[in-house]
């Protein structure tokens, strides 16, 4: 089915009550292994690519990807942005097609954040596109970018931040970290008292190092999207890694890819069980 906007896909998760993993892909076996493995979940999917992760294909080939192939299926897809640092990224994926962008202006400080936030949001609302920002900050590693600081979202602020700035999803930092080196300490608690404090959907980004028996829950906390990105790399790599390891002269470039592409479609697929089974 063609591309689904993101408030029609929000609408969808809120009365299934399900919670949709954001997948970031990189390049077509990425993309096959995610959409398909929605497909054989029978599940909606949220594709997702940031713009350091963009500059292999650039925004119209993954787009042009990431559509063709959501056409062949009966899933629900839909195509997002994730941290985009400046308004350049925002408008490169809204003139490819994305559904919807994240806006990443936490490092900002507190009013600096929210007139970014609400440029995007103007900009991107008159033309259809969805909005996510976050408030609070991630500590780890996301691609290229380290940071070792991390500031948990602070309740008091997150209603006043939403109605400020207009986003449509709140991303916020309870304890998730991004990457894998480093154990994630979830805070229900305070996830809990951000979900009732704003009425917009939440989303958990660092998902790959969450244990499953919290990934499961998240859902009863107003969490509707929750990103994932080192799980899938790592089982692509590896997988790349075994069958050099196996025989260095490989050269059968169509059956190592193949390979990896089933790898990837197995962690989507057992992604989508841990968080809506």
């Amino acid at each position: 089915m063609p591309l689904v906007n993101m408030k029609s896909f929000l609408q969808l998760l809120e009365e299934k009550n399900l919670i949709a993993p954001a997948f970031n892909t990189t390049n077509l076996e990425m993309t096959l292994s995610i959409i398909r493995g929605a497909e054989e979940a029978g599940l909606p999917v949220i594709v997702q690519i940031a713009p350091t992760n963009v500059k292999l294909s650039g925004y119209d080939y993954i787009a042009n990807i990431v559509k063709s192939t959501a056409e062949k299926v009966e899933v629900p897809v839909t195509l997002h942005l994730d941290h985009g640092m400046t308004f350049e990224d925002v408008k490169n994926a809204v003139e490819a097609g994305f559904n919807s962008v994240m806006i990443d202006a936490s490092k900002l400080p507190y009013e600096e954040n929210i007139q970014f936030t609400r440029e995007v949001v103007e900009y991107c609302h008159a033309r259809g596109v969805s909005v996510e920002a976050e408030l609070g900050e991630l500590s780890g590693k996301e691609d290229d970018h380290e940071s070792d600081d991390s500031a948990q979202t602070d309740p008091n602020l997150a209603r006043e931040f939403v109605e400020r700035t207009g986003i449509d999803l709140l991303a916020v930092s309870v304890g998730n970290i991004h990457g894998l080196d480093e154990q994630p300490k979830i805070n229900l608690e305070l996830l809990r008292e951000i979900a009732d404090t704003v009425e917009i959907p939440l989303v958990i980004h660092g998902g790959s190092g969450i244990p499953d028996d919290i990934l499961k829950q998240l859902k009863n906390y107003n969490v509707r999207k929750i990103n994932l990105a080192s799980d899938l790399r790592k089982r692509f790599i590896a997988s790349v890694g075994k069958r050099y390891e196996q025989n260095p002269n490989e050269y059968n470039l169509i059956s190592v890819l193949l390979e990896a592409q089933s790898e990837v479609k197995e962690v989507v697929i057992n992604k989508f069980s841990t968080l809506n089974r």
